[in-house]
């Protein structure tokens, strides 16, 4: 009993980890757009995370590395939860 929970158990690792990468992988337009965005960013693997999850949900990234937001409204608007009202989007 305890091998086939073992196994069961490795079994669902083994798919939920398969399951993360493939939820995680951004299309290759934002993460082109997002790397270009982020080249300057001091926190890169941070900008890069908010950034892809902004572009997936606006399908646009602002030119530059930083400003510029009026090209794309929708990653401009975009706020963070709680009550200060800080951009989500870098």
């Amino acid at each position: 009993m305890k091998v086939l929970t073992a196994t069961l158990a490795l079994l669902l690792l083994i798919l939920s980890s398969s399951y993360l990468q493939a939820t995680m992988a951004g299309s290759a337009y934002c993460d082109s757009k997002c790397k270009v965005r982020c080249a300057k960013a001091g926190v890169m693997d941070r900008c890069l995370k908010y950034c892809g999850m902004c572009c997936e949900d606006c399908k646009c990234v602002p030119s530059g590395t930083y400003g510029n937001k009026d090209e794309c409204p929708c990653y401009r608007d975009k706020v963070a939860k709680g009550d200060r009202k800080k951009s989500k989007c870098p």
